[in-house]
């Protein structure tokens, strides 16, 4: 059967509106995904401040488990600031690092947004 010009259909027989589609749609769930991930890391690193600065008890499997994530979370902002008081050195080095997620996903969801507005 032969193919009418003008279809918008690729040899494969996609039509370029269903790649338009899947493409908007594979954006729109990359940045739902980017908007959770962001989210949840500055989150858990603002329940570890929490907990930190609330004397939770550092042996408890919640504070470990929580602990655990936000060492890996913080992403070398562990020893940004070295002030004497333990707990501010938390507060300041773990919270900047949560600033710094939600500005990343700020950032890439954003970026990702406005490239879900073009066509391909």
């Amino acid at each position: 059967m032969a193919e009418e010009v003008g279809s918008g259909a690729h040899e494969g027989g996609v039509r370029r509106a269903d790649v338009r589609r899947a493409w908007h749609r594979g954006l729109r769930v990359l940045t739902t995904v980017v908007r959770w991930v962001g989210t949840a890391a500055a989150a858990l690193l603002a329940v570890h401040v929490v907990l930190t600065i609330g004397n939770a008890n550092p042996d408890n499997g919640i504070t470990r488990f929580v602990a655990s994530w936000a060492d890996w979370l913080a992403l070398g902002f562990q020893d940004l600031f070295m002030p004497a008081d333990p707990k501010a050195e938390v507060l300041l080095n773990y919270g900047a690092a949560a600033l710094f997620w939600l500005i990343i996903t700020s950032l890439a969801t954003r970026i990702l947004t406005t490239l879900n507005g073009r066509s391909i």
